[in-house]
């Protein structure tokens, strides 16, 4: 069994999803937002760092998530945008780190990929295939699908690396025989 927060980063809104595996077996825990700010307010870059920082960490106190796994940095057309993302990245991964948590990194073609099954999918297939897979009452925001798409992307994987790991096991059984 493990228990996966997955990361959609920004800097201005950061979502998280919690879903627990066991076996093929994925249910969701949660989902959300962390709002580092509000519309029309601008808060110093260090401010919302440590928002984000401290958002994910209270998440991380608050599950105990046992695996964590979060969106790439894209190449944006704005360069400045692309930075930002990357430090909105590097708060959340600390925050992994400083429990411990070993951080997952999943290009948003990869986690398109895994959950809609074609890695050009747009915002509401991942959301439409997410409500699915998870069986939700209500589509949650956008930022909180995707980052429950980056948890989901993390179980078929690692999935898919167990799997692959018994098949071995096997074919070195046969070959001691």
């Amino acid at each position: 069994m493990a228990i996966i927060l997955g990361i959609d980063p920004g800097s201005r809104l950061t979502g998280y999803g919690l879903v627990k595996q066991t076996g093929s077996r994925i249910e969701y825990l949660g989902s959300g937002c962390i709002r580092i700010v509000k519309a029309n307010e601008d808060k110093p870059l260090g401010e919302r760092l440590r928002i984000i920082h401290d958002g994910v960490a209270e998440l991380i106190a608050q599950f105990q998530p046992t695996e964590f796994a979060i969106e790439q940095v894209f190449m944006a057309r704005n360069p400045d945008s692309a930075l930002k993302l990357g430090q909105a990245r590097g708060a959340a991964i600390v925050a992994a780190a400083r429990h411990d948590l070993v951080v997952a990194e999943y290009s948003a073609r990869q986690i398109k990929q895994a959950v809609v099954g074609t890695g050009g999918a747009d915002k509401t297939q991942v959301q439409h295939m997410v409500v699915q897979m998870l069986k939700l009452p209500v589509t949650p925001q956008a930022d909180a699908a995707d980052a429950l798409a980056v948890a989901i992307c993390h179980c078929h994987t690692r999935q898919s690396l167990v799997s692959m790991a018994g098949a071995a096991r096997k074919t070195v059984r046969r070959r001691l025989r």
